[in-house]
């Protein structure tokens, strides 16, 4: 916290989202910084629906004994309409020796009082959940530079797949990954580390079929079959993946954001086919769909062996990529 000065502290902050992670991170770092300017800072914390008029005309007031006070309000958006206009009135000239936190989680119930403290100048600290793909890979990346390492896209997308959404077990991950490697995290090293808990679909196989991996969609087409998996889902996920890329492909060029109307699709799935789609050629991509609707019809019912159906589709998908290389 080196070259925290108490000019430097804002005199109002509003946590603004219904994130828990993002949202507890935000008043502990608040904490951090107030006491590496005061180490004796009085914390103190309340409840905003409980709270009077009376009570936070006093938290606010200065002190006799001086020193520096940080006070956390939670629930913003249950606070009553006096104690809104006392405190929106209290903002216009807040006390340098006191900082007030509000916690709102930003929906419309009690929104009055976020607007106000927003145009009283409050510093606002987003910490809404996060609804897309691209935001919780951002998430992900962010987490790692944080702790000072680097994080590739595919590295995020991994952890992703391996841990899932939940913001609380994506951070601990991250922390457990910078604390464990030197710090340059890559998706062979979330791989090597989440192997195990790697929940594999067909997607994780087609995916890497659709890059020419096929060391790493045979290994997780073969762990899929292990632990469960039924194969038509399989089937279906590289279908889907050749079709995908081939739509994408066909569109022609343009940034994924603009593409993701026309196609119907998420921009994060297009930007995922045009780098799958690099190196396929339009006859490559044909043989690929050929080779997917046989093993389709394989393994609904037309082989007695599902899985040397399937090993074969990616192993013939793969070929139809290398020739479409030469």
């Amino acid at each position: 916290m080196g070259g925290v000065t108490p000019a430097s502290l804002a005199p109002i902050l509003l946590v603004l989202g219904d994130e828990e992670l993002l949202a507890t991170r935000a008043v502990t770092e608040a904490v951090a910084k107030v006491r590496s300017v005061d180490p004796e800072v009085d914390v103190r914390e309340y409840q905003a629906g409980a709270l009077t008029v009376g009570e936070i005309a006093e938290m606010l007031s200065p002190s006799l004994f001086g020193g520096r006070r940080l006070l956390v309000l939670r629930s913003g958006q249950d606070a009553r309409k006096d104690l809104v206009a006392a405190l929106l009135a209290y903002a216009k000239n807040p006390d340098p020796d006191v900082q007030l936190l509000v916690l709102h989680l930003g929906a419309a119930k009690g929104k009055a009082f976020a607007d106000g403290l927003r145009a009283a100048g409050a510093t606002v600290v987003p910490a809404a959940k996060l609804k897309g793909h691209r935001d919780r890979v951002a998430f992900v990346r962010d987490e790692i530079r944080r702790a000072g390492g680097k994080c590739t896209d595919d590295a995020a997308e991994a952890l992703l797949a391996a841990v899932g959404n939940d913001l609380r077990e994506l951070a601990a991950a991250c922390s457990q990954l910078i604390a464990d490697t030197d710090g340059r995290i890559g998706a062979d090293t979330v791989s090597r580390y989440y192997r195990g808990r790697v929940e594999v679909t067909g997607f994780t196989v087609a995916d890497a079929t659709m890059v020419g991996d096929v060391p790493a969609a045979l290994e997780a087409l073969r762990w899929a079959l292990h632990v469960g998996v039924d194969p038509v889902p399989i089937a279906d996920a590289l279908a889907d993946g050749v079709r995908t890329v081939a739509r994408v492909a066909s569109a022609g060029r343009g940034s994924p954001y603009q593409l993701a109307s026309s196609l119907g699709m998420p921009a994060w799935k297009i930007e995922r086919a045009q780098r799958q789609g690099r190196g396929w050629t339009p006859e490559g991509l044909v043989r690929a769909m050929q080779v997917a609707a046989e093993c389709n019809a394989a393994v609904k019912g037309g082989s007695d062996d599902r899985a040397y159906a399937l090993e074969r589709a990616v192993f013939s998908v793969a070929a139809a990529r290398q020739g479409s290389t030469r």
